[in-house]
């Protein structure tokens, strides 16, 4: 009934507070002793008093200021109030009552007008927050970790919030100056060495961690000692992915792989991205794959012209079609199906839609497979570029963007030399196609793409382990799906804008990756993440270097000559001339030992094109093993032992 008529009950609750602060104002000027003429000197004054008062209040809004949220812009709006209140009075009851109303009176009722409603306004927040901290029966004990901005924000929303199902029952800090403190009620009990001493004290259920400026030591470090408890535990995002239109509280979610990878933010520049994108319409290869959809739904936030999605796996097409319709209903999405091998469909889909900018996405990309699978890796990833590439330059595409791989540099297996050579076959056309802008991007490993480490890590840990590493010196470099896509479409933008590197045909593009991680390392952070133990829960075992792998992989060779571009994440390499004629021997070749099946003629074609190409053994025991081609066998051999 309250809630109903809760404006009513506001300014009744005022006009209450009004007329005991004129009460107060009498006994304190007169030292409680009230004679007869100035009680009825206050009984006179307080209809002139309530009615201005009122007045005002309702002017300023008082009534419908919250009594739970009650900040500092409302406790200075309510100052204003009563000061042209109190002003209003003293104009009444100069004309009603005249110069014998004592003057000290105004300032005290001004006073304790002002002070009544503060404070029972305050009252209630307190008395709120109380109730929405003590939370209800068998609520989370909630431990935020962190006294600084965002701790003090998450407290204020959980206390504020009644709908929360937590209680904090306090804060650690690392820093010794805050030791002690209250923060809106909850005190930092220590540092986060005390943790485990802290969660035992205050029988703490879960872990918040509000930090989201830290290192990545550090968050991995209190990941630990939380789970060596055991104790829950929850993060704020980092500062790039919060949403500022989204209360703090809301945005809390589970601590995450990218979270303990320690990444340095992507910066975009967003308008570079929409001089190279806004308008214009776009092919992306590969676009039902990680990269490529990925691909897709960065570019759709410049308002493309439109978007044309080519894949061979049109079920993950379709989804990817149905997902950027609801995203983006104004964009225009062809979905077309078709395979890069066929020369004849990649023209055909130039030809229909005259794309102006180009992302070759489309690759075979797993290692171990591609080792079985010669002819298909150089039909696929060498061929197939070659047929994007040339229908770009035929097709008069402004640029053409190849995403390579960090394992074409000085390739140990068949996947990263087919990326050198589709990176070759590029700068092949950039001497060839002055007006068209020929490109390639290298980067790593990319988490939670198909076929990577950390979804085989959850599943093995999902089934109890335990956890395959192939070394324990294995070590790669990694970035999440969304920023690798960033990068992509920055390093083409700056390419396109024509910054310090000269935005010249034939560069190859190197995605800054930070730190190399080892992939032990990464095993024990995804079971801690799980809240078990590495070792004791979860097993870690070592299953020996597969066919082709290298214990770590490099962004560039050392003969590639850095050239600096406009953007700290990006380095361009500027690799050696390659003559379109001889290209166009070496795929004739390629081509023939295709038709013929004979692999040891394809290495040693790759081993003339890419002298740092080393065949794993076990290609070279395959291919040596066939009798298809005795004498190419015997110059591999000899090629491959110097």
């Amino acid at each position: 009934m309250i809630r109903k008529h809760r404006r009513e009950a506001s300014e009744i609750m005022h006009a209450g507070l009004a007329a005991a602060a004129l009460a107060g104002a009498f006994l304190l000027r007169f030292e409680f002793s009230l004679e007869s003429e100035y009680r009825r000197m206050l009984w006179l004054a307080l209809p002139f008093v309530l009615a201005a008062k009122t007045a005002v209040f309702r002017a300023f809004s008082l009534r419908d200021l919250s009594w739970r949220f009650i900040g500092f812009a409302d406790l200075s709006r309510i100052a204003a109030a009563n000061v042209i209140a109190s002003g209003a009075c003293v104009a009444l009851l100069r004309m009603g009552i005249g110069s014998a109303f004592p003057r000290s009176i105004y300032v005290l009722d001004l006073i304790l007008c002002c002070g009544l409603l503060m404070a029972v306004r305050a009252a209630a927040r307190y008395g709120s927050e109380r109730r929405a901290s003590r939370g209800p029966r068998g609520a989370r004990r909630i431990l935020i970790y962190g006294a600084g901005q965002a701790g003090r924000m998450l407290l204020s929303e959980i206390r504020a919030n009644s709908g929360w199902s937590g209680h904090v029952v306090g804060i650690v800090d690392d820093d010794p100056a805050k030791f002690g403190q209250w923060l809106n009620g909850a005190r930092v009990w220590g540092p986060g060495t005390q943790l485990a001493e802290i969660a035992r004290r205050k029988r703490v259920d879960e872990v918040l961690l509000a930090i989201p400026s830290a290192p990545v030591a550090t968050i991995a470090a209190i990941l630990e000692r939380c789970h060596a408890v055991p104790l829950a535990t929850k993060i704020i995002p980092p500062l790039t992915e919060l949403v500022k239109t989204r209360v703090l509280a809301e945005q809390i979610r589970e601590v995450r792989a990218e979270d303990l990878l320690g990444r340095p933010p992507v910066r975009l520049e967003e308008a570079a991205l929409r001089g190279a994108l806004t308008g214009k319409i776009v092919l992306v290869t590969g676009a039902a794959g990680s990269i490529g959809s990925e691909l897709c739904r960065q570019i759709a936030h410049f308002d493309p012209r439109a978007i044309i999605g080519f894949d061979q796996a049109e079920t993950a097409l379709f989804h990817l079609e149905q997902e950027l319709r609801a995203r983006f209903p104004r964009l225009v999405f062809h979905a077309e199906v078709g395979s890069i091998q066929n020369p004849r469909r990649v023209a055909g889909l130039f030809r229909d839609y005259r794309p102006q900018s180009v992302y070759h996405a489309a690759a075979y990309k797993h290692v171990p497979v591609m080792e079985t699978h010669l002819f298909e890796a150089i039909e696929n990833n060498v061929f197939g570029t070659h047929h994007v590439a040339r229908s770009a330059a035929n097709f008069g595409a402004e640029t053409f963007v190849l995403v390579s791989s960090d394992k074409a540099v000085r390739p140990a297996n068949i996947m990263g030399a087919s990326k050198r050579m589709a990176e070759l076959v590029s700068l092949a056309m950039a001497a060839e196609s002055p007006g068209t802008r020929f490109l390639a991007v290298r980067f790593g490993n990319v988490l939670g793409s198909s076929g990577s480490v950390i979804p085989r890590f959850k599943q093995q840990i999902a089934e109890g382990g335990p956890l395959t590493v192939t070394h324990p010196e294995m070590q790669r470099f990694f970035m999440t799906i969304p920023e690798a896509a960033q990068l992509v479409l920055q390093a083409a933008a700056s390419s396109f804008s024509g910054g310090p590197s000269g935005g010249a045909s034939g560069e190859i593009f190197v995605l800054e990756m930070g730190e190399p991680v080892r992939i032990v390392d990464l095993a024990r952070k995804m079971v801690l993440l799980s809240g078990l133990v590495p070792g004791r829960d979860i097993h870690i075992e070592f299953t020996g270097i597969r066919p082709g792998e290298k214990l770590y992989e490099e962004l560039s060779a050392y003969e590639e000559d850095t050239v600096p571009t406009p953007h700290e994440q990006i380095r361009a390499y500027r690799g050696r001339a390659v003559s379109g004629a001889a290209m166009r021997l070496c795929l004739a070749d390629l081509r023939r030992f295709i038709e013929t099946r004979d692999a040891a003629g394809i290495l040693l074609c790759l081993k003339e094109w890419i002298p740092e190409y080393n065949p794993s053994r076990t290609v070279l025991q395959r291919v040596l093993g066939r009798p298809a081609s005795m004498e190419a066998g015997s110059r591999l051999a000899v090629a491959a032992a110097r």
